[in-house]
C-alpha cells in the first residue's frame, strides 16, 4: 500500500480519465488551481501533488496573459506538457498560444521561472507521450477519445529552461 498521496493520485487519475471527470478537471479544478498554487507555493493543487504546473502564456489573438493549470513531467531539465484537453476534438488554447509565442512563465514547486516551449515531433513526441501516459493513465484514454472524435493526435510540448 502506498502513501495517502499516492492513493489520492491514483483515484484522481482514474476519475479524470472519464469524460465527466475530464470536464470537471477542465472547468472546475483548473480554476481552483489558479488560486491554490500561488497561495501554497505550488505545494497544493487539484491535480497530482507536485506534478501540477501553472503556466502563463500570451494569448495568440488577444495578446493578454492566459493562465492554465496542467499536469507535467520532467525529462532532464525540460518540463513536458501534454496538450490533451481531456480528449477533446480540438487542441487547447494554451497550445495555440505557445505555438504563436513560445515564451512561457511557469510556477511549480521549484519556484517561478521563464521557459521556452517547442513542440516534440516524430519519435521524440511518441516516446514522451508514452512516458507521460505511463505516469498519468488518463492521457492514454484522452488520446483514444481524441482519435475517435476527430482523428487528432495529441501534441506534446517541451518547455526548456532559458539559458
Amino acid at each position: 500500500m502506498g502513501s495517502i498521496a499516492d492513493v489520492l493520485q491514483r483515484i484522481g487519475i482514474a476519475a479524470s480519465s472519464s469524460k465527466l471527470g475530464g470536464i470537471f478537471y477542465h472547468h472546475v479544478s483548473r480554476r481552483i488551481d489558479r488560486v491554490l498554487i500561488p497561495w501554497s507555493g505550488a505545494r497544493w493543487s487539484m491535480g497530482p501533488p507536485g506534478r501540477t504546473v501553472l503556466i502563463t502564456t500570451t494569448g495568440a489573438r488577444s495578446g493578454r496573459p492566459r493562465v492554465a493549470s496542467l499536469a507535467f513531467g520532467w525529462a532532464g531539465d525540460d518540463m513536458i506538457l501534454v496538450a490533451s484537453k481531456g480528449g477533446a476534438a480540438e487542441h487547447p488554447g494554451w497550445y495555440h498560444n505557445l505555438k504563436a509565442d513560445p515564451r512561457v512563465r511557469v510556477e511549480h514547486r521549484g519556484g517561478i521561472e521563464q521557459r521556452i516551449a517547442r513542440e516534440a515531433t516524430g519519435a521524440e513526441r511518441d516516446a514522451l507521450f508514452a512516458r507521460m501516459a505511463g505516469e498519468f493513465a488518463n492521457f492514454a484514454a484522452y488520446q483514444e477519445r481524441a482519435t475517435a472524435l476527430s482523428g487528432r493526435k495529441i501534441p506534446v510540448m517541451v518547455l526548456e529552461p532559458t539559458r
